[in-house]
């Protein structure tokens, strides 16, 4: 959905399974890279952690673009900013990270 001014908004998930990591650390890290979220147009930011599997994190990013350059799948795979965010997570936290773009249909445009 079209927010004011011609942006859509966007959920972005960033996935990962860390079998041995301790949440504390995750959270650490995860505000330490907040400042790549206003490259995004981040809006906000939610770390998640799965109650049946520990081990399983999801980073949840709401940002804001314009509509005629909204990020395709193929523009996230091919843009070095997020390639290179992407990068530090594997490399800090040693999984495998996946990337989502989800948008919300609850909100009222």
């Amino acid at each position: 959905m079209a927010t004011a001014g011609g942006n859509v908004r966007r959920v972005l998930l960033l996935k990962v399974t860390l079998p041995s990591a301790d949440p504390a650390y995750v959270r650490s890290v995860v505000q330490a890279t907040a400042p790549f979220y206003g490259l995004l147009g981040g809006t906000s930011m939610r770390l998640l952690r799965n109650v049946d599997d520990p081990a399983q994190f999801i980073q949840e990013i709401v940002y804001e673009t314009p509509e005629a350059l909204e990020m395709s799948r193929q523009r996230i795979a091919s843009d070095l900013r997020i390639q290179s965010f992407l990068q530090a997570w594997r490399q800090v936290l040693g999984g495998a990270v996946q990337l989502e773009v989800w948008e919300d249909l609850t909100e009222e445009g």
